[in-house]
């Protein structure tokens, strides 16, 4: 089970991962050409999908919590510690902190302008 410090630590990791694949512009290529890609065939239900969760900071955040705490819990060799529905508990834990640092930098930079 994850420590404090591990929660943290991972959600510092989700929330910066999350700004890079939804803001950031070193990632608007790629976020334009599927932009591009669903504007062609715009009434495709996988398009949409994808590009809602491309630009959703809640839908992208929550995949990359839990793909950081897989690979977290893997490479530290606690997987397989204790049941997966702790796991599925961590992953909650994991991404809800991340959505409030989330919340906090846009309420911030709501107030800052």
């Amino acid at each position: 089970m994850l420590n404090l410090s591990e929660l943290v630590l991972l959600a510092f990791a989700g929330y910066r991962a999350t700004q890079l694949a939804v803001h950031d512009t070193i990632l608007d290529p790629a976020r334009n050409a599927l932009f591009s890609w669903h504007s062609r065939k715009i009434d495709s239900p996988v398009r949409s999908a994808t590009v809602q969760l491309i630009s959703c900071p809640y839908c992208m955040g929550w995949w990359i919590a839990g793909v950081l705490l897989a690979v977290w819990l893997l490479v530290t060799g606690q997987f397989d510690q204790v049941p997966l529905l702790v796991h599925g508990v961590e992953w909650f834990a994991v991404a809800g902190a991340a959505v409030l640092l989330n919340r906090l930098d846009d309420t911030l930079s709501e107030v800052g302008q």
